[in-house]
Formats: structure tokens, sequence, C-alpha cells
């Protein structure tokens, strides 16, 4: 460390913020600065330490970030010509991010105990490092607000990919297995067309397939024990009969409630050479009917999670509309169904007059994703969540409800601070309830919470008519 006067009076004036300032003014700031010199990965500042001093880059750079939120917090390069640490006029106590340098850098550091003169004796550098904080506080929320929003899509992401394979899974097996049934029921026709039967007979082998499908889908759903039974009776009768693959036939046959008294009736219509290719026709239909209502069942809950992503993030429409909260509210639900399904019970009492409200219904569905994701996790997956809405006065009352173990008295006030979280590290970003805040305040709204072992109400509260935003 050392003093610099002349020189440094000159490199200072390669800064922007201070290139046009008198030179006495710049002589004043040599005089009073101090030079640290740092090398590759030293520490220059570190989070928690008291911000003590403005730090001018004159050479070098440097990389700072909360370190406290883990290896994935944001970056914030530090380059040659731009003003950091404690600024005139700043809030700020502690440093909030550790900085390391990357190459070696060379910083000018004015002590804090210095403003005041530094203001009196340069009456222009007060808004210019005014305006220096201004865009540091700006950038630290773009980046944060972005890091909040890749949170919230990467636990959104790994539940919809979870939701999405079931389906597609699904899918691919019931194709899979049309094309098999395709085959067995080309070698079931084969075989019916060397018994040449005739025209009555084949519309009679239809007329039962028609009413076997028929039965199949009214058929309502059995128990694995009924099934094992019939299917056993069916497929001992297959066997008696000369059917050697009555074990593959007796299941789609069972299914489709097939008795065995239906199989004896069908002996009395078909001479006994075509009662095999008959019954293999009749239970290869029934197998394609049942594959493809599976696929339709799959293809249509794909369909419903794309739906609900296009309403979640309002794709393909106007960023501000009248937005029907209860709606917003629905396709959020589905967007978190993988954190509320296996024990989380959700009671709806909507009010089904709730008028629509202007707002941005992107960022509000982020209100209603972080509220309800808080809720399961306080609950550990398992409990109760009670949603509301409501109309009081020219406002619309949202409620979410959980019986969770309830937020601790002593942290109550700082639950909607910024990087505030009770999570272990890298399972929260601590921005989740700022987000909410922020965002419900962008609508001219309120949001708050009471809380206390076994019950936690958060209540959003926006304006039906909103002209401000």
């Amino acid at each position: 460390m050392c003093r610099m006067s002349v020189d440094l009076a000159a490199e200072l004036r390669s800064v922007p913020v201070l290139s046009d300032l008198k030179q006495d003014e710049l002589d004043w700031l040599a005089q009073h600065a101090e030079i640290v010199v740092a090398e590759p990965r030293q520490v220059v500042v570190r989070e928690g330490d008291p911000a003590d001093a403005m730090l001018i880059f004159l050479e070098g750079e440097m990389d700072g970030r909360r370190e406290s939120l883990g290896p994935d917090s944001p970056v914030y390069s530090i380059r040659p010509g731009m003003i950091t640490g404690l600024l005139p006029f700043s809030r700020m106590t502690h440093y909030t991010i550790t900085g390391r340098v990357v190459a070696r850098a060379r910083v000018a550091r004015i002590s804090k105990g210095l403003f005041p003169e530094m203001l009196n004796r340069i009456p222009a550098l007060g808004p210019r490092l005014v305006g220096v904080l201004s865009d540091r506080v700006r950038e630290v929320t773009k980046q944060d607000q972005a890091r909040e929003k890749l949170a919230s899509l990467g636990k959104l992401s790994a539940g919809l990919a979870h939701e999405l394979n079931n389906p597609a899974a699904a899918g691919k097996r019931a194709a899979a297995g049309l094309r098999e049934t395709f085959t067995a029921l080309e070698r079931a026709n084969a075989g019916l067309d060397e018994q040449n039967l005739g025209a009555e007979a084949r519309a009679l082998l239809r007329s039962i397939e028609d009413l076997t499908r028929k039965v199949q889908a009214q058929t309502r759903p059995r128990s694995p024990l009924e099934l094992s039974d019939r299917e056993g009776q069916l497929r001992a009768w297959l066997e008696n009969n000369g059917i050697t693959d009555g074990w593959q036939l007796a299941p789609n046959l069972a299914e489709a409630d097939v008795k065995v008294d239906d199989l004896v009736q069908l002996t009395k219509l078909l001479p006994p050479s075509a009662l095999g290719p008959a019954i293999a026709r009749v239970a290869a239909s029934l197998e394609i009917q049942r594959l493809l209502a599976d696929v339709e069942h799959s293809t249509g809950r794909i369909a419903e999670l794309v739906g609900a992503i296009k309403e979640y993030s309002f794709m393909d429409e106007a960023p501000r509309q009248e937005v029907d909260v209860a709606r917003g509210i629905e396709s959020t639900l589905v967007m978190l169904s993988h954190k509320l399904k296996r024990g989380i019970t959700v009671i709806r009492d909507y009010d089904a007059n709730l008028p629509r409200i202007p707002s941005y219904g992107s960022e509000l569905n982020q209100v209603w994703t972080n509220l309800i994701d808080n809720a399961a996790d306080a609950m550990r997956g398992q409990g109760e969540l009670r949603i509301r809405t409501a109309t009081e006065g020219d406002e619309v009352l949202v409620e979410f409800v959980d019986n969770g173990p309830g937020i601790p008295a002593e942290i109550q006030t700082r639950i909607f601070d910024p990087f505030f979280t009770t999570k272990p590290m890298g399972e929260g970003t601590g921005l989740g309830l700022d987000t909410v805040s922020r965002i419900v305040r962008k609508h001219r709204g309120n949001v708050s919470f009471v809380s206390q072992p076994g019950k936690t109400c958060f209540r959003v509260r926006l304006p039906v008519k909103n002209t401000r935003m």
C-alpha cells in the first residue's frame, strides 16, 4: 500500500464518472486515496464485513458474489473505471458480496470517514455517485429477479418433466402394443379366411365384436382378485377347447367382462375349426380399443399440461390484461401438482362472482407459485392447503392457509427481506417472498400474514380497478 498524487490524479481522470472534474478536485482524491494492490484469488472485500470505503478500480478485474447463497449465486464483475464498495448516501452497513481478484488489481480506496469532506470539496461528485448507486441497485435487482425466475423455472420444469414423462411413456407403450395387436388381428383374420365362413357367420362375428366392445367401454373397473378369477376360468375353458394361446387371450376377454357362458354360446354359432381364430379376433379387437383409450388418455393429459403451461405463462397473450384469479391459481396448481399430489389436500373456496382484475398475469402467477410452494415445503408434503378468494370492498382477497408448523415469531419480521431463508444452502434463494411482495406492490396491492403453530395464512389483496399500473 502506498500514497500517490500526480500520477494517480491522471489515472483517476480516466474513470468515466471522474473524467471532467477539475484538476484540484482530482488532486484532492489522489492525495486522500489509499492504493491497494491485490493478486489473483485475493479477497478485497468480504461478505458480512463492515462496509468502510469506496473503491475505484484502476487496473485488473474482480468478481463479486454472495457466497452465502452457494456457488450458483450471480457474479458481479468489476473492471477498470468502475466504482464500487460503499458509496455516499448508501444505507449499506456491511458488504453484501465477497470480492475476489481475477486479474492483478490496483484499487484506489477512499475511506468513508472522508465522505463528508469529499462531497463538500467536490459538490459535483454527489449526484454522480447517486447515479452509480442507482445503476448498481438496478443491476443487482435485475440479476436477483432473473435468478428467482430461473429458480422457479427449475422447480416447475423438474415437476413438469415428471408429469409429462408418465403420459408420454404410456402413449409410447400403447403405440407399441397397437403394432403387436394389429399383427395378431391380421393372423386371426387369415385364420378365419381359411375357414371359408359364409356372409351370415361373418356378420354374426362382427356383431359379437361390436357388442363386446360396448360392454368393455361400460364395464366398471374390477378388483385384481376378480379379474384373476375370471382369467383363470376363461383360460381353463380355452385350453380345454384346444386353443393353445388361451393364456394370451384370457386377460383381454376378462377385462371386457366376457364369461365362459358367452364362449359356450359362440361354439353353437361357429364350426370348431373357426373357434380359435374367431376368439383371437375378438380379443385383438378388444385390446385395440383398450390401447386406443390409453393413447387418447395419455395425449389428453399431455395436452392438458401444455394448456396449463400456456395459461400459466400467458403465452401469445398481452402481458397486461383482465385476469381471472381463480383460473390463474388453478393453472399454478397443475404446474405444482408433483409437489401436492402425494400427501397434500387442496381445498378450494372460490367466489363464483369474483371480478377479473387488471394485472400482469404471468407475474401474478409467480405470486401464487411462491405461496403454494412455500406452503407445501412448510407442511413437508403432508397436510391441508385451503385457498379462498373473495371480494372485500374494491379489492380482491386471496388467502392461502396451511396447517404446517407455523413461522417462528422471532423471524416473522424478516420473511419478506431479500435473501432471507430458513432453508438449507442450495434449497432456497431467499427471494420467493421478496418477489411476492414486489409483484403485489407493483399491482398496487398488499400482502400480509398471520401465523401460529398449525395455521399460517397469507393474504393477498389486489385492487379491482387499477389505472396506475
